[in-house]
């Protein structure tokens, strides 16, 4: 500290007049106030000494306080701060002032002219500019975030319509895709609401998944067609990268009242985002504007939750409808034969059922034992409701699959909450089971798409129609299913016959390396050709054995064994490796049998079809190999559902000339049918 920086007050008083021709503002803080302030003693004991909270507009102290670290260090501080779009520079200076310390204060508001030249004070604005991105602004999506909101936005009372927007299931895209997703989402849902939004409208990141919309001057009709066009959007834009993700938000809007702060606003529109959410994908604002099709709190009744109240007492029902009628939709029932008539009128769309245990005729367990017969208790859950509190009863309650057991007498707000709870965690467990469905269907019907694709190339190289491929996979699929049916002796699981199934797409892969010429002969092949024909399905096993990245999968398995084995027989006559009963995977029995009945019934360049009558003939007397006698009788088992899904032509259907020459062409020999038909 300079000597100079000791005074007495008048001096102090001189040297501050001076000062002002120069500052903006120039003003002197008791230094022991300024230590009290830095203790945390309560604002109002201070705030006398300190004009900042009415110059900076604030209702704080400054994290940054530059006279705080000019006491303590006992030097000169200065820093840069905005007033709203105003810059000043403030500078703080310990002085000693009749042996007390102070700190004098000067602040000056800063423009072109305070600066050396015009270039100096845009690279100052540019920095500060940064420096405002970095605190106001989210790093992940760009937009303004929760620190801006309570800096900058709460408190105003303007006219403006408020939207609460959460994202539906982002917590679930994280946990079953991975944060990278869940960024993806946010960042492309912010882009989407960009595009709907006007210039002077603010998007604040509020929190993780949700966000805040204030919208400025904006028309009640129009602000509500706004929400409606944004949540469309959304629902609409695919994420990159994660197609299957199927985007949606929940919206809450309210316009502002007169005098109304944008903070308390928000908190009439978080309660409207969440009554948006109980049916998911929706907008919900305090407008009753039926036509532009967006749902007003008017109108909720029609996304109300319904409960039913089962209770043979008028007294209870009327209890419990008063509690719960405000959020939900009420349908009373006073018996179990009622309720159980409910339940068929009504099913799923009943989002709970609340259920006395004592009532005349059919009592509350009977109802129970029902619900469980027809499995309603897994989609509609049940709390009992009951005096009856004992151990015994309360036990076969929860047996019966009840959620939740309440015992009487109640507190209201318990029940509520408790319903409310049960209510929600249903919801949630179907909105779960829906997306998981959907994204195991997506998944399974692109397994299958890539490996149709596959197996078509093949099989048009092949001078064969798509028709094969599908034909493989359904014959497949119905001969499995008649097999688990018939005997036990193959342990199969759904996801095993599932995956057969797929893989039998892939059973003539290996045909991609024979010639064409041998390929689409359209005559019997000679013993060379022949031999060469039957290498197909090891070309096929080393192609799917060579997949080291996915040689564990269970897929890849299934489809090398089909690939290498499917022309094995029972007896073994078959090739490549003369397997026998049982030695032959029972994927690759399957597949042989399905493959040798659609060879039969297509027509290729060089057969005619021939028909179902007569490739079921030809299979059953050995002509074609022997076969499991198993699957065999699985085979006549389903012909009529055969006939009826592939549509093969019968006898009847055949010119006796052309049955009799497909005949001709086949030979009895099975040496000579294998030529002949290709399989």
């Amino acid at each position: 500290m300079n000597s100079q920086d000791k005074m007495t007050m008048a001096q102090a008083q001189e040297k501050m007049a001076c000062l002002k021709e120069v500052f903006t503002v120039v003003r002197l803080l008791d230094g022991q106030q300024l230590l009290d302030r830095a203790a945390g003693k309560p604002v109002e004991v201070i705030s006398d000494m300190c004009p900042c909270y009415s110059f900076w507009e604030k209702d704080s102290f400054c994290d940054n306080c530059t006279s705080i670290l000019a006491l303590r260090e006992k030097t000169q501080k200065v820093k840069m701060e905005f007033l709203g779009y105003e810059l000043f520079q403030v500078i703080s200076r310990y002085v000693e002032i009749d042996g007390k310390p102070y700190v004098m204060e000067m602040l000056k508001q800063l423009d072109e002219s305070n600066l050396l030249d015009p270039i100096g004070y845009e690279k100052i604005i540019n920095k500060f500019a940064l420096y405002s991105d970095k605190l106001y602004k989210d790093a992940l999506t760009g937009v303004y975030n929760r620190r801006y909101f309570e800096d900058e936005v709460k408190n105003q009372t303007e006219s403006v319509g408020v939207a609460v927007i959460d994202l539906d299931d982002f917590k679930l895209y994280n946990d079953s895709y991975g944060h990278n997703a869940g960024d993806k989402v946010l960042i492309t849902v912010v882009g989407t609401i960009k595009r709907c939004i006007r210039k002077s409208d603010t998007l604040i990141r509020y929190g993780g998944d949700e966000f805040l919309l204030i919208l400025p001057d904006m028309k009640r009709k129009t602000f509500t067609q706004k929400l409606k066009e944004i949540q469309k959007q959304i629902n609409a834009t695919a994420v990159p990268g994660y197609s299957i993700l199927q985007l949606s938000v929940s919206i809450g809007g309210v316009v502002t009242q007169s005098g109304e702060s944008i903070e308390h606003a928000i908190g009439r529109a978080d309660k409207l985002m969440y009554l948006a959410k109980t049916e998911k994908n929706m907008v919900v604002t305090d407008l009753d504007e039926a036509s532009s099709g967006i749902v007003s709190v008017d109108a909720h009744e029609k996304i109300k939750q319904t409960i039913l109240i089962v209770d043979d007492s008028w007294m209870n029902l009327e209890i419990l409808t008063a509690i719960l009628s405000d959020d939900y939709r009420i349908l009373e029932a006073s018996s179990g034969e009622e309720c159980i008539h409910a339940l068929n009128q009504y099913g799923t769309g009943i989002s709970l059922v609340l259920l006395d245990i004592v009532m005349p005729g059919m009592n509350g367990f009977e109802v129970l034992t029902f619900m469980n017969q027809k499995e309603w208790i897994k989609d509609i859950p049940v709390i009992m409701i009951s005096s009856e509190d004992s151990e015994s009863y309360i036990c076969r309650a929860y047996e019966l699959g009840v959620s939740d057991y309440i015992s009487r007498p109640f507190d209201s707000k318990i029940v509520y909450r408790r319903v409310s709870n049960t209510i929600r965690l249903y919801a949630k467990q179907r909105r779960l089971s829906r997306l998981v469905a959907d994204q195991i269907h997506d998944k399974e019907k692109n397994n299958r798409m890539m490996v149709s694709i596959l197996s078509q190339i093949v099989e048009f190289r092949n001078g064969e129609s798509g028709l094969h491929v599908i034909h493989i996979n359904l014959l497949t699929r119905l001969l499995l299913e008649q097999l688990m049916k018939k005997t036990d002796q193959y342990s199969l699981s759904w996801s095993d016959q599932y995956l057969i199934t797929t893989a039998s797409a892939l059973h003539d892969i290996g045909k991609i390396g024979i010639a064409e010429s041998i390929l689409n002969k359209p005559g019997r092949l000679t013993d060379e050709e022949y031999e060469i024909m039957k290498t197909h399905t090891l070309i096929g096993a080393d192609m799917l054995k060579s997949l080291d990245m996915y040689k564990d999968e269970k897929l890849v398995k299934l489809a090398y064994e089909i690939c290498r084995w499917h022309h094995e027989r029972y007896d073994g006559k078959g090739y490549p490796d003369g397997l026998k009963g049982e030695e032959i995977p029972i994927s690759a029995q399957v597949v042989s049998l399905a493959d040798v009945y659609d060879a039969l019934i297509s027509k290729r360049v060089y057969k005619k079809a021939y028909s179902h009558e007569k490739a079921m003939d030809m299979i059953l007397h050995g002509e074609c190999g022997v076969f499991n006698p198993i699957l065999l009788e699985c085979l006549v088992e389903i012909q009529d559902k055969l006939k009826e899904e592939i549509q093969v032509k019968s006898t009847s259907d055949f010119y006796k000339v052309e049955e009799a020459e497909n005949i001709r062409e086949a030979n009895v020999q099975y040496k000579n049918i294998e030529k002949d038909i290709r399989i």
